[in-house]
């Protein structure tokens, strides 16, 4: 079973639906989301992309989707071989889902012994355990510290070039065994959460992937469409809040000759969407989530 979504209500309120529109859900996963937008959409068309081959059994039997079993960073490639100029709307509901967590052979979790993958898109070539035993300690060291945000970054690093030369690193409990060490007491579990995902992030691109994604909007959805985004962790809130915010990644506004801000979207939350207390005892998932929704301004 894929992950229950999440704040279902709060991500198909924010798209605001209209009757014939073209809708995409950019992470298909369970396909919890599509369904919802496919009940709320009376006629029209919902192209759902996951680049994981898995979630093709999730698919619901209904014409009016399109199913894209690639990365969202190719977006306007596949709108522009369906014949689609402009979107309604978008939903990215980012991170892994708990399908995928809990399969062993993928390797994304502690809680299971499996090999050190990571891939999201089995069809790729780059593994976590080909970063783990390939990667030099710097290399290493700015990975933990950019993408895990762990302080002990530089001794991980090394204690993991160390250990390899002794011999390959192939589970992932030997790689938790071996960032253990280096985590505070009754703090393991955050600390290897946050290794584990410096790697996955690594290995399947997920900040540049979401970069592309995003700055593709705002050419693919039409002026009053709407660009519905749930991220996990600060690294894509950033990320998100600064393109919402400013049309750019580094969150610097940019004005034109008159004074007016140069982005494409205006924000339609001001402040952060959280799930209830009732949804968190329900879905622990949601306890991390936050939403952001955000409409294209006019031409």
């Amino acid at each position: 079973m894929y992950h229950s979504p999440v704040m279902l209500k709060e991500c198909i309120e924010g798209l605001a639906i209209t009757a014939g529109g073209f809708y995409v859900d950019v992470t298909f996963g369970g396909g919890g989301h599509t369904r919802a937008i496919l009940e709320a959409l009376p006629e029209g068309k919902v192209i759902a992309f996951d680049q994981d081959e898995d979630a093709r059994q999730n698919l619901p039997s209904d014409e009016r989707l399109i199913f894209v079993n690639q990365n969202f960073r190719h977006l306007k490639r596949y709108l522009k071989l369906y014949c689609i100029e402009k979107i309604d709307g978008l939903l990215a509901d980012l991170g892994v889902s708990s399908y995928q967590i809990d399969q062993p052979e993928k390797g994304f979790s502690t809680r299971f012994e499996g090999h050190l993958d990571m891939r999201m898109d089995s069809r790729k070539s780059l593994t976590a355990a080909e970063i783990v035993n390939s990667y030099d300690e710097e290399q290493l060291s700015n990975l933990f510290y950019l993408y895990g945000e762990l302080n002990q970054s530089r001794k991980i690093a090394k204690a993991i070039v160390t250990k390899r030369a002794e011999k390959s690193i192939a589970t992932t409990s030997e790689l938790a065994e071996i960032i253990r060490r280096f985590a505070p007491r009754n703090l393991e579990n955050k600390v290897l959460a946050q290794a584990f995902q410096a790697i996955r992030i690594e290995v399947n691109d997920e900040l540049g992937s979401l970069k592309e994604m995003l700055s593709q909007c705002a050419e693919v959805i039409k002026p009053g469409g709407r660009l519905v985004v749930m991220s996990y962790h600060s690294l894509e809130d950033r990320l998100v809040k600064n393109f919402i915010k400013t049309g750019n990644f580094e969150g610097v506004p940019e004005k034109d000759f008159y004074g007016n801000l140069i982005a494409p979207f205006d924000q339609v939350n001001r402040k952060i969407i959280l799930a209830s207390d009732e949804e968190i005892e329900r879905n622990p998932r949601a306890r991390s989530a936050k939403l952001r929704i955000a409409e294209r301004r006019g031409e």
